[in-house]
């Protein structure tokens, strides 16, 4: 099965219901890569088991003086040799397919959630726990799910083997059919104090991920105001919890590696010693002997991969309920199925606050709160993720249609809400713009009103590379290389270039100084002529180019006109705006 398949064009549905029923689904997902593993491991563990039945034989043929049988052993010997490292090969090959095809699958499920849910996503869960399910989880998932076919040809060839010895022997074949059983349950006290630790140590760990990945988006700033030692501090400390709960659950696990090579060890010791016995006393023959020892002895293989089971039971299932409580965060609790109608010519109205933005015209909103301007911005989208405990609110409308109800490809195509913080993914200029958009908008007239030209230089400058094609240029992860002011602007010309019929801009030159701010303002009117557009801001030069501003305090639209006259008739609005005092008391007249 070649690698070729893998990412899955459509990762699927999976069962969310419990951390068993998304293991399973994720099992009958790869059904031939399972059977395919079965098959080769039957086939190199049948040989090795096989293996002590010729050698047995050669050694009676040995006792016996028979050199011809001494030669048919030999033969079978090495022919069960090739074909168990055949097989061998064969199950290596198919068993990382399916540890890669598993985990690949978990991450595509994870990555496609993360970008449904989107900047709402940090709202439900840590941004660590979602780095520590994208990687060190899904390899749990994986080492589980290629493991399962091991596990099922390592006890059909243990019942193989135990009713062979059954047949020769009855007493020696009750004892490998009871004794295995028993040493591979032996384990089991031991998987609920291990999983324990492991869960107590993969939390901490998802804390300690989440800590340093905060430090590092955040060091230019720390360098500036000194925090650097304060976060390595906070860090250290983070770490060395992680590293006492690894200590611990590893002192569990030690333990069970010592009962996997232990116990078995003993059971082949006692098994032979019986055998001996027998063999003294003239009951079995030395060849058989021979075969029943090593039959016994290969049985330790079923037991480590028993043992080993065991293991990655107990890790896997901790890391499935992780990727579960991602996969099953939804943004709302309704079905969607409505359709929405020319929404470039449709108002949206959000019934919770009472704001209204007109159909083809630049709504710049004025909050007293930043924090609800920013949960403002994103509930104008629809399908906002509702944080524990929170109680849903009325859906935003665009021209009468309940964004909720409207699926979320539609809706995102509809309503493009441009974040206060957007990331910028590393690759080139080109693959930054490579994005869903209508077509009617250039890159050059979309960097254009984003006034991006220093941008474009500075992007040029570092890559030499590009040849003087800025579309070449490369961008380092999250524009690190860049200003937050240039960062801003790049990200305001890919939200421009996608054109979508309503744009909602959540202080979008909040980085930027008051000369470049004024010009993108401008530009920004002109190039979302006769488009619906809303802008959140507290600038006066982003507020005189609106058609209408919308106050916003304590939750409700209560003012709404041109900037300049709320600027003398709202002592609300001149508050806010001026920042030179608590916003005043305002009548609602929205």
């Amino acid at each position: 099965m070649p690698l070729k398949t893998l990412p899955l064009a459509d990762p699927g549905s999976p069962d969310l219901s419990s951390p068993l029923a998304f293991l399973r689904w994720l099992q009958r997902s790869q059904r031939r890569g399972q059977v395919l593993s079965t098959c080769w491991a039957l086939l190199e563990m049948g040989c090795q088991a096989a293996l002590p039945i010729p050698l047995g034989l050669g050694v009676q043929a040995a006792v016996d003086g028979d050199g011809a049988g001494i030669w048919r052993a030999g033969a079978a010997v090495l022919a069960l040799a090739a074909v168990a490292s055949l097989g061998a090969v064969l199950l290596h090959r198919q068993a990382v397919w399916n540890w890669i095809h598993a985990a690949t699958h978990v991450r595509q499920l994870v990555a496609r959630q993360a970008s449904g849910l989107g900047a709402g996503l940090s709202r439900r869960i840590a941004t660590g726990e979602i780095v520590a399910v994208g990687s060190g989880d899904v390899e749990k998932i994986g080492w589980y799910v290629e493991l399962i076919a091991r596990l099922r040809a390592g006890v059909v060839v243990w019942l193989a083997v135990g009713c062979a010895v059954l047949v020769a022997e009855p007493l020696l074949g009750l004892i490998v059919l009871l004794g295995v059983p028993v040493l591979a349950a032996a384990v089991w006290p031991l998987l609920g104090p291990f999983e324990r630790r492991y869960s107590e140590q993969r939390a901490l760990g998802g804390k300690a991920t989440e800590l340093a990945a905060d430090t590092v988006a955040g060091l230019r700033v720390l360098r500036g105001i000194g925090g650097e030692e304060l976060f390595l501090a906070r860090y250290r400390v983070a770490s060395q919890k992680v590293r006492a709960a690894a200590v611990r659950s590893a002192r569990v696990r030690s333990l069970m590696q010592a009962q996997q090579v232990l116990l078995p060890g003993l059971f082949v010791v006692g098994v032979t010693w019986y055998g001996a016995h027998l063999a003294a006393d003239g009951r079995i023959t030395i060849g058989t002997l021979v075969a029943v020892y090593g039959s016994t002895a290969f049985l330790a293989a079923p037991l480590r991969i028993l043992g080993e089971a065991a293991h990655a039971w107990s890790v896997a299932r901790v890391s499935a309920g992780r990727a579960v409580r991602v996969l099953s965060l939804s943004r709302t609790d309704g079905t969607a199925g409505a359709a929405l109608s020319r929404p470039g010519q449709a108002d949206l109205y959000d019934p919770a606050t009472g704001l209204t933005a007109r159909a083809g015209e630049l709504t710049a909103v004025v909050c007293g709160d930043p924090d609800f301007a920013g949960a403002l911005a994103e509930r104008l989208g629809g399908h906002v993720p509702l944080a524990d405990g929170e109680q849903p609110q009325p859906s935003v409308r665009l021209g009468g249609t309940e964004l909720d109800t409207v699926p979320l490809t539609e809706a995102r195509a509809a309503v493009l809400v441009h974040d206060k913080e957007p990331v910028l993914l590393s690759g080139t200029l080109a693959g930054l713009f490579d994005i869903p958009a209508s077509g009617r908008v250039a890159p050059a007239d979309a960097l254009a009103a984003a006034r991006a030209d220093d941008v474009l230089d500075a992007l040029v400058d570092g890559s030499p590379d590009c040849a003087g094609d800025a579309m070449r240029a490369r961008i380092t992860e999250r524009g690190r290389s860049l200003s937050g002011g240039q960062r801003q602007r790049l990200a305001l010309a890919r939200s421009l270039l996608a054109d979508p019929p309503v744009l909602v801009l959540d202080e979008p030159t909040s980085a930027v100084d008051a000369h470049t701010e004024s010009r993108i303002a401008a530009g920004l009117r002109r190039h979302r002529e006769g488009r619906t557009t809303v802008v959140f801001a507290t600038s006066p030069l982003l507020l005189d180019q609106a058609d209408r501003v919308v106050l916003v305090l304590d939750g409700r639209a209560v003012a709404a006109g041109r900037h300049r006259e709320l600027m003398h008739t709202e002592p609300g609005y001149r508050a806010v705006v001026t920042r030179d005092e608590e916003p005043a008391a305002v009548g609602e007249g929205a």
